[in-house]
């Protein structure tokens, strides 16, 4: 982050108004400014890729593919682990760079930079995995052989909620088994997830043309999709632009991975510890001011503890700081944008005018909206079937156990939910019962882990995983041979 007009790392002078394509290089679509939601000041300026930009970017990139696929697995894993060292050394620029850009709080940059790091270490695991099998011939003495062979080309559109972790969630894994790499970061996050990520990468020693970075609007994402280099797209974001992606994609044959939103559930039965399960509800709607795929829009609740866990709820909502994120002790920051503030305004505010009532929050000043509790929802509300985005908790309440799972899986989401009983094996039963791709028992709704398959069901995504040995299935794919004697 510049101060005072010196350089630091990453240096500006290089990058300002630029895109990274075999170095940083001026951009033909122009430049973008990148404001800090939290005072609505100019941070930056980047360069914004012209679909010409993209075409030329994916040439280099495919120029470059074959000589990266065909490195020995130990240099990609020296990159890689190059990379997670630079990471480390830059962990308070990159952590500033998160809060400002992104408007989180500092724990959240920390964990992105954490999880950001788990991803690099998981990938440079994948690298050394077996990459093949020796199969059965069909001829006596002959050989069959069948093993993984990088796609080529991966472009990888990500979000502005975690940009560096969405980042390194589809790039590490595609570079570490043998892919060139188009990174388009959102326009409203592209230095942290994207200036910063090419530099790292640089500063690693990644071979030129491997990686580049494509700052830009819906014309550059479409430009990327379209693009005839790339093989594949993994695309984090909203289901509307997912489905875009995805026809775009389709008509060029490519392989699409789409993580998607989610009207998640956390399901608190009348055995579970109330303020466990209101702690991790809160965590689940109030973290990052709700801003994340995976936070808590619902939370199904049996009617005997209902009122005990919404006044937990409450008070815990209450004891969270709202203001500026660079200030110590605040717990929320702003959301996002205008427009990200007005949807949640309405969602609310709408529900609100056909009987859901505020208990706490509710109103916002500017970009920060306050942690909100409403209770009185019902399957009529924008508020119980709309992906809120936002630091709100609509509480839905239950009777019996088929009435929870009926409200839980009453959307066209499935991505996570939790389930909370003081009985293990009664959560996990009903656990079962839920259509989401995944279930966390007496926990969060909002979890993530590198070695796990991340991912949803329904307009969550279209089945594809990231994560753990996923990531192989989606970076590669199966070359078959024969040979009739022994190779």
């Amino acid at each position: 982050m510049p101060v005072d007009g010196e350089r630091t790392w990453p240096d500006a002078t290089e990058w300002t108004g630029k895109i990274y394509s075999e170095g940083w290089r001026t951009a033909e679509g122009g430049t973008s400014p990148v404001i800090e939601p939290a005072t609505g000041e100019p941070l930056a300026q980047v360069g914004v890729a012209s679909p010409a930009d993209v075409e030329r970017a994916g040439a280099r990139a495919a120029r470059a593919a074959p000589q990266w696929a065909a490195a020995a697995a130990s240099e990609r894993v020296d990159v890689l682990t190059r990379a997670g060292h630079a990471l480390r050394e830059h962990s308070e620029v990159v952590r500033e760079w998160i809060v400002r850009e992104s408007g989180g709080v500092p724990a959240k940059g920390d964990y992105e930079i954490t999880a950001g790091l788990d991803q690099l270490q998981h990938a440079i695991g994948l690298a050394s995995q077996p990459q093949g099998e020796v199969l059965a011939p069909r001829v006596p003495g002959g050989t069959s052989l069948a093993w993984r062979v990088p796609l080529g080309v991966v472009g990888v559109i990500t979000p502005w909620n975690a940009p560096l972790l969405f980042a390194m969630r589809a790039l590490a894994p595609a570079l570490a088994l043998g892919n060139a790499v188009l990174l388009k970061p959102d326009p409203l996050t592209p230095v942290s997830g994207g200036v910063l990520v090419a530099e790292l990468f640089r500063e690693a020693g990644l071979p030129e043309g491997v990686l580049h970075v494509l700052p830009g609007d819906a014309a550059t994402g479409r430009a990327v999709a379209a693009d005839r280099h790339v093989a594949m797209v993994s695309f984090t974001g909203s289901t509307a632009v997912g489905c875009e992606v995805a026809r775009i994609a389709g008509e060029g044959l490519k392989r699409v991975s789409l993580e998607l939103g989610g009207k998640n559930s956390i399901v608190v039965l009348e055995d579970a510890d109330v303020e466990a399960a209101a702690a991790a509800g809160a965590m689940s709607s109030f973290g990052y001011q709700g801003q994340a795929c995976v936070a808590a829009g619902r939370h199904v609740v049996h009617a005997d503890v209902v009122e005990a866990y919404t006044e937990a709820l409450v008070r815990r909502a209450q004891a969270l700081p709202v203001g500026d994120p660079r200030i110590e002790g605040m717990a929320l920051g702003p959301v996002i944008s205008e427009r990200q503030a007005a949807r949640i305004e309405r969602i609310v505010n709408e529900s609100v005018a056909v009987g859901a009532r505020v208990l706490t929050g509710g109103s916002r000043e500017g970009l920060f909206y306050p942690p909100t509790v409403l209770d009185r929802v019902d399957r009529s509300m924008p508020a119980f079937h709309e992906e809120i985005f936002g630091p709100v908790a609509p509480v839905v309440p239950f009777r019996g156990e088929d009435e929870a799972v009926e409200i839980a899986n009453d959307t066209a989401y499935g991505l996570t939910a939790a389930v909370h009983s003081r009985s293990v094996p009664r959560a996990t039963a009903l656990a079962q019962r839920l259509r989401t791709g995944m279930v966390h028992i007496n926990d969060v709704s909002a979890k993530d882990a590198a070695n796990a398959p991340f991912g949803g069901m329904g307009i969550s995504g279209n089945a594809s995983r990231l994560g753990g040995t996923a990531s192989l299935e989606q970076f590669t794919q199966w070359r078959w041979m024969t040979a009739p004697g022994l190779l």
